[in-house]
């Protein structure tokens, strides 16, 4: 929409609140008119007009986050020969002009380390992926094991920006911000985009989560990500103070949004609304959130399924039994983030760590919404912001760990319109160079996008003189990946 066309509908607002929203009765079909509004919307919660641009295969998308950088090396892309010149430099001809971090860009040896656990065919469509994933090996019929990922991030914060936001500098919107945005959400009573996050902190080099991971950017802030904390309450201030009931924290809310509603009248500023949307979230909130993590409804079998750490709160496991929760409730982009896959020096020790802790509950997932009917329709996305070096880190001679690496890379996704039990993309013999079928990052975005129903090209939003959209100026859908 262009800024004449939303300061006429301003304009219009500023008329109506002006004769209608003085005093209890202004405010009571000022309320009376959001519910209206909201009965009409699908689901609760407006997107824009004109979207989906064509029916969606996937309703909601629930990024799985593995930060740090999984090695695709070591997981996904199994590289025979590796094994056989172990120990031996990467050919020169392979490196070529490789970018790399700060930590390889002086090396003077390039030692070939292969998967330090062997392969397995799984699955009746024989994908092969790592013995240390028994968890998403059993899946492998649902997937889409994509190989020829690529990025020109070489450092985590530039690179989960990227992902997120299309740029690798903070300060546009996020992913679950433009599907927010575009698509509005299918429950009236939680957020559109919630985030969680976890960590492996005290076994691996942890990766910090910064907001503009989920932030709004200039689209306005109410479309951001809702993060639900790890410790406490999930979201602050969800209980009422001693002493105040929800009849008088209703009385309060409504006085609080008269005022506000007077001052959107006089200045039309789009904060002002999302001050008053988000006031009666948080109220309807603390309804809603209670019964969400309240596990005593879910089967036995539900919770051995995700793992014995799926009621420790704030495990990897913990927020992915609350993803499907959400899920199942409407809410259109839940972001989990998990770090600890920054194996620089303790490969040997920790990788297979944490792929205990997070292949469970991953697959956990996939088959917990596929028994439910949910993943028909339910896009899941399973990656990091780049990959390893399929050369060692440290001791030339005895390496211990693998640095960043985004020119090919590994992902996997499920549900959703995706073609499943199949690979996507190739990479050469040292898991270096794309060889076929190459997708960088904005073709992801794009893809992810169409998926939902959406032209990426047209997904916009103008700010200072220009369209944006998450995909910047690139992009393309990848067909292959699509069922």
């Amino acid at each position: 929409m262009n800024p004449l066309e939303l300061n006429l509908q301003r304009v219009t607002r500023r008329q109506f609140f002006g004769k209608a929203a003085s005093g209890l009765g202004g405010v009571a079909l000022a309320s009376l008119l959001q519910d209206t509004a909201r009965a009409s919307a699908p689901g609760g919660q407006r997107g824009q007009p004109g979207l989906p641009h064509f029916a969606p295969k996937a309703n909601r998308v629930v990024c799985l986050w593995q930060g740090g950088a999984p090695s695709h090396v070591d997981l996904f892309d199994p590289k025979p020969l590796m094994h056989q010149l172990a120990g031996q430099d990467i050919p020169d001809r392979v490196r070529g002009n490789t970018r790399f971090s700060t930590m390889s860009s002086s090396n003077k040896r390039w030692p070939i380390v292969p998967a330090i656990k062997p392969f397995q065919h799984w699955g009746n469509c024989g994908t092969e992926i790592s013995s240390l994933l028994p968890g998403i090996g059993s899946i492998a019929d649902d997937i889409c094991v994509v190989r020829s990922m690529n990025t020109e991030a070489v450092n985590h914060a530039p690179g989960v920006t990227f992902f997120m936001t299309g740029a690798q500098v903070p300060g546009r919107p996020s992913m679950g911000a433009w599907l927010s945005y575009g698509l509005g959400c299918e429950s009236s009573d939680l957020p559109a985009f919630v985030v969680m996050t976890s960590s492996d902190r005290g076994k691996t080099c942890g990766q910090l989560f910064f907001d503009y991971y989920w932030g709004a950017g200039f689209l306005p802030s109410r479309y951001q990500g809702v993060r639900f904390r790890n410790t406490g309450d999930p979201v602050p201030y969800l209980q009422n103070p001693p002493g105040v009931s929800h009849a008088s924290r209703r009385l309060l809310l409504d006085d609080i949004q008269a005022i506000n509603a007077a001052h959107l009248a006089d200045y039309g500023d789009p904060e002002i609304e999302t001050r008053i949307s988000q006031y009666e979230m948080a109220f309807r909130m603390q309804t809603s959130v209670p019964g969400l993590l309240d596990f005593s409804n879910e089967p036995k079998s539900v919770l051995d399924l995700y793992g014995p750490d799926v009621l420790k709160k704030g495990s990897y496991a913990n927020n992915c039994l609350i993803a499907r929760r959400l899920l199942e409730r409407g809410v259109r982009f839940v972001q989990l983030m998990h770090s600890g896959w920054d194996q620089h020096g303790n490969l040997f020790t920790q990788l297979e760590e944490q792929c205990r802790d997070t292949d469970q509950p991953s697959a956990a997932l996939v088959k917990d919404l596929k028994q439910r009917g949910l993943l028909e329709d339910t896009l899941v996305t399973w990656g990091g912001e780049f990959g390893r070096t399929p050369f060692g880190q440290g001791d030339p001679n005895k390496p211990v760990g693998r640095d960043h690496f985004g020119r090919a890379y590994s992902w996997w996704l499920a549900g959703g319109g995706v073609k499943p039990g199949t690979t996507f993309g190739e990479t050469d013999d040292f898991a270096w160079n794309i060889t076929r079928d190459p997708v960088h990052v904005h073709d992801m975005q794009a893809t992810i996008l169409h998926l939902c129903g959406i032209h990426h090209e047209a997904l916009t939003f103008r700010y200072q003189g220009r369209q944006f959209r998450l995909t910047d100026v690139h992009g393309q859908v990848v067909r292959g990946l699509l069922a």
